[in-house]
């Protein structure tokens, strides 16, 4: 890996950690019980785009900017994994929650992939 590359993927990290920190203390309500639609937009949108990505003839320096940099940064599977346990005590908004991030996510870098070649 050259030192290109190995800043194209951190300055992407920075910017994806920025925006999903931003989107999170936007959209996640503290309340209990309500669902996180914070994590669930940068996950929908991150799978989607990386998808997009993944099928496109993206620069190998661009995919690492945007792809692994940004989008890894910006998407997060250990938080939406806190909150599925933080929901267990909810079993319809767990079920929901899950559902709409797994169907969703994999349906979202589908059509992303789809869309992109």
């Amino acid at each position: 890996m050259t030192l290109l590359q190995l800043l194209a993927v951190g300055l992407g990290g920075f910017f994806g950690a920025i925006a999903r920190y931003y989107t999170s203390q936007k959209w996640n309500k503290t309340e209990e019980g309500q669902l996180p639609y914070g994590t669930l937009f940068v996950n929908l949108v991150g799978s989607f785009l990386l998808g997009y990505f993944a099928s496109s003839s993206l620069n190998e320096i661009y995919m690492l900017l945007l792809g692994t940099g940004f989008l890894g940064a910006f998407t997060t599977f250990s938080t939406l994994n806190k909150e599925l346990v933080m929901l267990q005590k909810l079993p319809l908004k767990w079920i929901a929650y899950f559902t709409i991030t797994y169907v969703g996510g994999l349906s979202s870098a589908l059509l992303g992939y789809y869309l992109g070649s």
